[in-house]
């Protein structure tokens, strides 16, 4: 596809919202509130956000979400407290939402040891954890 300059337009305005989602995750965002930051509506933006980052944006910003609890839950907060600071008003719905993309409770979660490599961001930790291909040794 070419890039037009509406094309252009409507990336950056997606870009903008995905900003924005990323850092007021614990607010009271909803997909509409963000569809209207972007000036769109919000199925059309729902759509838009889909095709160009490969998830819906509910999905992105429960994500975030969650991840920002897992950083909190392996500081040692407590499970109320973190549902709290990102945005759920719920401790069911939170207990539901983590457990669905963590694939373990919250409590479960911050009960165990954690890898050194959960505690940096995930670009630093594949750079580090990476295999390097050893040279060959010369032949005989």
């Amino acid at each position: 596809m070419p890039l037009t300059p509406e094309r252009r337009a409507e990336l950056t305005a997606l870009r903008r919202a995905r900003d924005l989602m990323d850092r007021e995750f614990a607010s009271g965002l909803d997909v509409a509130a963000v569809a209207r930051h972007a000036h769109m509506s919000a199925a059309h933006f729902s759509r838009r956000f889909r095709a160009a980052y490969g998830e819906s944006p509910h999905s992105y910003l429960m994500t975030r979400r969650i991840e920002r609890a897992m950083l909190l839950l392996r500081q040692g907060t407590s499970v109320t407290d973190v549902c709290l600071a990102v945005g759920y008003s719920s401790l069911g719905s939170f207990s539901t939402a983590f457990t669905t993309i963590a694939g373990e409770s919250p409590s479960a979660y911050r009960a165990r040891p954690h890898s050194p490599f959960e505690e940096m961001p995930g670009c630093v930790a594949r750079a580090v954890a990476r295999p390097t291909r050893l040279p060959r040794p010369p032949s005989a």
